[in-house]
């Protein structure tokens, strides 16, 4: 069927995408705020990429990911649908040589992703993220603002009762003490697992703890975690952490099963979750990569950045009952009484346009009253009547939809008489 959409995706209405402005205006408000500015991404990478950056070992790589296989470029390499956007980020800071520029360098990011998932509230094959990286300092201060901004937005949505989880997922000095200890703990465990747990317990086992699987959750319970095996460094670095959150008081919980699904993490990762919104209560997430610019060929430099699912965003709003303002009817709607009034007309609204005032006028040839029903649903602020008798006498009737008041304003005036209107009190 040529008229059905493609299983998980969606259509963002008029009247729904009014909703997603608003997010991300305020997204954008806050960026520039905090000193982060915006990078736009190919919506198509070539797979490598994601397989170093992202991981071998992730669910994205190994189940997720929309890759061409029956495609491969001029230059016979595999391209693949971006699933997330750090790992584009890393690739545009070193492409374009942003280790140059005055560090550190802070980007932000708003635009679809894909994965081939289970549809389902909130989440979907293609979805919407906004990210904001930073490359270029390891102060812990930076991970405090990093998850400070993060709050910040959702503080500005309507969202304040959203949790911080943090943890410290260590680096690659103490993550070999604590892969040895999780399999010793996991071994006896082993034959219980799921499928995809089992593949894990010898290449990534610090991934179990992340798996959605409830019987595994279950099984995992007492593993050792990443607390037990941090070194003296990612140690300090953690607790300054959480000094600076306390700092500007920032609520939040240490979660110390919390791993994160993506490989590069190192050091602190975080999670903000909405419990109202269901069982995949995470609203967005973040961390640490220190080693993934070199991962991906790059010179050494450290990173940190997060994720937020817009789509989750708008599902946490609408279950806290968070008012979003609609989009506002036209400023004036132009009701045209017979033809010798449809020149005026067109030329009318081109002029109330070029002032600044949203204007539209009818195009199917209504009746009157036709029209000022329309104008009454689309909730134009004021009308005006065009023709007749009136348009005759060189004069046209402007109504205050509202109000129901209405006068006769002579043709050469009327713009000036609508623009001095309570209009000019909002911002016109």
């Amino acid at each position: 069927m040529l008229t059905a959409r493609p299983r998980g995706t969606s259509d963002i209405l008029p009247g729904q995408v009014e909703k997603w402005q608003q997010v991300e205006r305020i997204m954008r408000q806050v960026c520039r705020e905090y000193g982060y500015r915006e990078i736009r991404t190919p919506i198509f990478e070539h797979t490598e990429l994601f397989v170093r950056g992202v991981g071998e070992t992730t669910d994205i790589v190994e189940k997720e990911m929309y890759t061409f296989l029956d495609f491969l470029d001029r230059g016979n390499r595999s391209l693949t649908l971006r699933p997330e956007g750090t790992a584009s980020a890393v690739r545009a800071y070193l492409e374009n040589k942003m280790q140059a520029w005055p560090q550190p360098v802070k980007l932000y990011y708003l635009g679809p992703m894909f994965r081939y998932d289970r549809p389902q509230a909130g989440r979907y094959r293609q979805f919407h993220q906004f990210g904001a990286e930073v490359f270029g300092s390891h102060h812990p201060a930076l991970d405090a603002e990093v998850m400070a901004m993060a709050m910040d937005i959702y503080r500005r949505l309507g969202l304040d009762h959203v949790e911080l989880q943090i943890n410290s997922v260590g680096c690659p000095g103490c993550r070999p003490a604590l892969r040895e200890k999780l399999q010793e703990f996991l071994r006896p465990r082993l034959p219980e697992l799921c499928g995809n747990c089992r593949d894990r317990f010898e290449r990534n086992p610090l991934r179990i703890l992340d798996c959605k699987s409830e019987s595994c959750a279950a099984l995992v319970v007492g593993a050792p975690t990443t607390g037990d095996c941090l070194c003296d460094d990612c140690r300090e670095h953690f607790e300054a952490v959480q000094k600076y959150l306390q700092t500007v008081g920032l609520p939040h919980k240490i979660n110390l099963s919390l791993v994160r699904g993506l490989d590069y993490y190192t050091h602190t990762a975080f999670e903000i979750v909405a419990p109202e919104i269901g069982a995949q209560s995470s609203v967005g997430g973040g961390g640490r990569y220190n080693g993934l610019v070199e991962a991906c060929g790059g010179p050494p430099a450290p990173g940190i950045g997060f994720a937020l699912g817009l789509e989750r965003i708008l599902l946490a709003m609408e279950a806290r009952g968070v008012a979003v303002s609609e989009m506002p009817g036209p400023d004036v709607f132009v009701a045209v009484i017979g033809p010798e009034a449809e020149q005026e007309a067109f030329s009318l609204v081109a002029a109330l346009r070029r002032t600044g005032l949203q204007a539209d006028r009818d195009y199917l040839g209504r009746s009157l009253k036709a029209q000022m029903r329309y104008a009454g649903k689309i909730n134009a602020r004021y009308t005006v009547l065009l023709g007749g008798e009136e348009y005759r006498r060189g004069v046209a009737v402007l109504r205050h939809m509202a109000g129901g008041s209405q006068e006769e304003v002579p043709l050469a005036e009327l713009i000036q008489r609508i623009y001095k209107e309570d209009l000019v009190q909002v911002g016109f």
